[in-house]
C-alpha cells in the first residue's frame, strides 16, 4: 500500500565534511588505463579470497577488564581495537556529557575457519554508574553459519530520565556462545564510539505518521564494477545504480552509501549463478543495512541452490530527526542524514557445494526523495560533520573503479560518437580529473 509521506523541514546550519584524499594520477597514467578498458571488455574484479577485517587506520589497542574499578577510558571520534574470549564479558569506561547523544557500535570478528553458530555474537550494553542499563543490543552470526563481522550498537540518549545526565559510563561487551559450536577462539572487537549534540530549538518529537512502503522501481543502465571494503574504515562508495563484483566463499564487503535528510534507500543483492554443483545452502547471502553510526537498520538472507537469487532490505522510511521517537527498529535507526553502509556477506559454506567460487555478486541502489536541510545542532557531532552528506561524498558515490562515472558513456551512446573521437574525448576528462585530483585537500575519513 503505498501512504504519503508528511515532510518537515528543520532550520540548519550547513555541516561540512572534510573530503577525501585521492592518490594523485599523471597524464600518462591516465591514457594507459582508458586505452585498456577501451580495448577490453569490461572486467569484473574479483575477490581472491576472503580479506581479513580491516580496521581503521591508527586505531589504538585497549584491553576490557571484568569489571568496573578498573576500565579503561573510551573517548568519542576515536577508534579502538580490543578482543574478546569466549564466555567473556568485559567493561570499558566513557565520560558523558549531558547534552549530546552518545552511540558506541562494537563489532565482533570470529577469525577466518572457525566454527560458528547462528546464535553465535555478541551482546552490548551502556551502563550507568549505579549499574542500571540505557540500552541493550545484540548481533549473531544468523543462519549463514559463518564466520564474519557481526555489530552491535550501545546508545545513550540525552533527556531521558533515565541515563540522561552527564557522569560516567560503563560499556559491557558479552559473548554469546551456543556451548556446541566450538567456538571458543578469542574474537577480534573494533569500537567506534561517536556522539550527536542536541538540536539548537526543539522540533517534532513524534516520528511522521505516514510514509511511502511500496517497492521502488529497480534503477536501470549497466552494471559498473565497485570492489567492496572489507571493513567499516575503508567501505566503498555505492551511489543509485547497478553495482557489480565478486566474493569469494566467506568473504564481507562494505560498502557506503550517501543519503540526505529526507531521502528513502532502497538496496538489493543478487547472488549469481553457480558454475557447477548442485544442493541448498541457507543463508547464503546476507544484506544488512547500518546506519551513520553503524547501528542495524534491516538485515535479509537468501538460500541457494545454484541458480542466481536476490535478497531484497525491507523498506525503511525516509530519513528524518524525529524517526528517533518512533518504537521500531527499521524506523527509528534511520534518525540522521549521512553514510549507510550496506554490508554483504557470501557463505563459507558456499564452497562446499558449488566450489571455490568467486561468485557474481549485483547490488542495486536506490535512493528517493530531494535532500532537505536537517537540524540545526547546537553544537558539533563527534568526529565533525558525521551527520551530513558532502558534495563530494555524492561525487565519490557515482564513479566506478575505473574512474568514470558513466557520463561519457551516456553521451557516447545517445549520440553515436565513434571510438577514436571517444578516445580523445575520455583522455581529457581523465586528465583533467587528474588535475583536479592533484588540487585537492587531504584529509583523513571520519572513523566512526
Amino acid at each position: 500500500m503505498i501512504t504519503a509521506r508528511a515532510r518537515r523541514t528543520y532550520a540548519t546550519a550547513p555541516d561540512r565534511r572534510p573530503r577525501r584524499h585521492r592518490p594523485r594520477r599523471t597524464a600518462a597514467l591516465v591514457a594507459t588505463l582508458l586505452l585498456h578498458a577501451l580495448a577490453a571488455t569490461p572486467a569484473m574484479a574479483a575477490e581472491a579470497g576472503p580479506q581479513p577485517y580491516a580496521f581503521a587506520i591508527g586505531a589504538e589497542s585497549v584491553s576490557g577488564v571484568a569489571g568496573t574499578s578498573a576500565a579503561r577510558p573510551l573517548k568519542a571520534g576515536h577508534t579502538y581495537r580490543s578482543s574478546l574470549p569466549a564466555h567473556g564479558k568485559l567493561y570499558y569506561r566513557l565520560d558523558l556529557a549531558a547534552t549530546a547523544t552518545a552511540y558506541v557500535p562494537v563489532t565482533a570478528i570470529p577469525p577466518a575457519g572457525t566454527t560458528v553458530a547462528s546464535t553465535d555474537g555478541i551482546r552490548v550494553s551502556l551502563r550507568d554508574i549505579d549499574g542500571s542499563a540505557c540500552s541493550y543490543s545484540s548481533a549473531t552470526i544468523g543462519a549463514a553459519l559463518s564466520p564474519r563481522p557481526v555489530t552491535a550498537l550501545a546508545q545513550r540518549d540525552t533527556g531521558r530520565t533515565l541515563c540522561g545526565g552527564a557522569g560516567t559510563y560503563y560499556l559491557l561487551v558479552e559473548r554469546l556462545d551456543s556451548g556446541d559450536s566450538g567456538s571458543d577462539r578469542t574474537w577480534d572487537l573494533e569500537i567506534a564510539p561517536v556522539t550527536e549534540p542536541r538540536p539548537a530549538t526543539a522540533g517534532p518529537t513524534t516520528p511522521p505518521a505516514t510514509w511511502d512502503s511500496a517497492t521502488p522501481r529497480p534503477p536501470v543502465g549497466t552494471p559498473r564494477t565497485r570492489t567492496g571494503g572489507a571493513g567499516f574504515a575503508t567501505a566503498r562508495p555505492l551511489g543509485e545504480g547497478i553495482w557489480r563484483t565478486r566474493a569469494a566463499p566467506g568473504t564481507t564487503l562494505f560498502y557506503e552509501v550517501p543519503v540526505g535528510w529526507g531521502q528513502q534507500l532502497h538496496a538489493t543483492a543478487e547472488l549469481g549463478a553457480a558454475p557447477s554443483g548442485s544442493d541448498y545452502v541457507g543463508g547464503a547471502l546476507d544484506l544488512t543495512l547500518h546506519n551513520p553510526v553503524r547501528g542495524r537498520v534491516e538485515n535479509t538472507s537468501l538460500g541457494f541452490t545454484g541458480t542466481p537469487r536476490t535478497a531484497v532490505l525491507p523498506p525503511v522510511p525516509p530519513v528524518e530527526y524525529a524517526n528517533r521517537y518512533a518504537v521500531t527498529d527499521d524506523e527509528n535507526t534511520v534518525r540522521f542524514a549521512g553514510r549507510y553502509y550496506l554490508v554483504v556477506h557470501v557463505s563459507s559454506r558456499l564452497a562446499d557445494s558449488f566450489g571455490p567460487g568467486p561468485f557474481e555478486v549485483t547490488l542495486t541502489v536506490r535512493v528517493d526523495g530531494r535532500p532537505h536541510d536537517g537540524p540545526r545542532y547546537a553544537g558539533k557531532s563527534v568526529p565533525d560533520g558525521l551527520f551530513a552528506v558532502s558534495t563530494q561524498d555524492w561525487q565519490d558515490a557515482l564513479v566506478d573503479d575505473s574512474g568514470d562515472d558513466g557520463t561519457a558513456m551516456r553521451v557516447l551512446a545517445a549520440g553515436g560518437i565513434g571510438t577514436g573521437t571517444a578516445l580523445l574525448l575520455g583522455l581529457g576528462a581523465w586528465t583533467l580529473a587528474a588535475r583536479r585530483a592533484q588540487t585537492r585537500t587531504s584529509a583523513q575519513k571520519p572513523t566512526a
